[in-house]
């Protein structure tokens, strides 16, 4: 048994398609299925229901496949283990986040690749469904996410920081309702009578906001909805639309020209944002490198002071 050909039948699983897969792992689709049935031969069991397109694995496929994930992961972690030893880590570190947390990731991945030079970082934007699954098969190393997920099972978790909820508006006041000197902290009823620009309701991001406006008895109307952040700044750069955005958005956005960040009022302070990794055996050494440079980074200080130097600002 090769671990080329149980990394095809990993492909084939995740694409559940003959030429995908085949694409995903660079060579031709009749290599990957004469592969695949040799792997067939080899065990003696039947692993692909086939017929005029790929129908999925059979139980014994099922099986070959969760030990597929665990064999190639051994020899990742053997792989990582040996570079370590010879002078550093080498390798890439599979690293995914949900798209409201991938804005601070460079909090660790940048520390990370200044301590281990050697290895590599890929980062991937997932939801919290894919993070739990591909943690679980091995095809991630680490990832960002909302700690309070019920989703994530099996899992460690490191918290990283606490979102909190700050109003982006133009800095002229937006007109009547806010004024041009307003209050010490804004309302979320206040904010509710801006015109809006948010994230997508499917985003979590949204839902929680969403709850702290229903606390104050009102809801948001937006004109504008974005499923990702980058989608939502391009509208705000414009001067037109005020949002409620996570400071850790900041990092990476900052404040457009023309824009305040100003305080809320009554809940501003939304749930925990971390590292998770699988917990099984073998563990990722890769993970566990970004885990302990995690433990030095200070991403909830770094992101709390970013946050004051802005409310600071005029």
């Amino acid at each position: 048994m090769l671990f080329r050909q149980l990394e095809y039948l990993v492909a084939l699983a995740r694409e559940r398609h003959f030429a995908r897969a085949a694409e995903a792992c660079y060579v031709s689709q009749p290599s990957l299925s004469a592969a695949i049935r040799k792997l067939e031969h080899e065990l003696g069991v039947p692993i692909v229901m086939r017929g005029r397109r790929f129908e999925g694995l059979t139980p014994e496929g099922e099986r070959v496949l969760a030990w597929g994930h665990r064999i190639l992961a051994e020899r990742d972690a053997l792989r990582q283990e040996l570079s370590e030893m010879r002078g550093g880590l080498s390798g890439t570190l599979r690293m995914g986040a949900i798209p409201t947390a991938l804005t601070s990731a460079s909090l660790l991945t940048t520390p990370f690749c200044a301590r281990h030079p050697r290895a590599r970082v890929s980062l991937e934007s997932l939801s919290s469904g894919d993070i739990t699954r591909r943690l679980a098969d091995f095809e991630l190393d680490v990832a960002m996410t909302y700690l309070d997920d019920d989703t994530l099972v099996h899992v460690r978790k490191f918290p990283l920081y606490e979102e909190r909820y700050v109003l982006l508006t133009p800095a002229d006041g937006a007109g009547a309702v806010l004024g041009p000197e307003p209050a010490e902290k804004v309302s979320w009823a206040q904010v509710a009578a801006l015109p809006l620009c948010l994230l997508a309701p499917r985003m979590r991001n949204r839902r929680i906001i969403d709850g702290c406006f229903a606390a104050e008895g009102v809801s948001a109307d937006p004109a504008v909805e974005s499923d990702t952040v980058a989608g939502l700044y391009a509208h705000l750069a414009g001067g037109r639309w005020s949002s409620v955005i996570s400071h850790a958005w900041l990092h990476m956005f900052g404040v457009p020209e023309g824009m305040r960040v100003l305080p809320l009022r009554g809940p501003a302070r939304g749930p925990r944002v971390g590292l998770v990794v699988a917990d099984h055996e073998p563990g990722s050494v890769l993970g566990g490198a970004l885990l302990e440079v995690a433990r030095e980074a200070g991403v909830r200080d770094a992101l709390d002071e970013l946050l004051r130097s802005h409310l600071r600002r005029p």
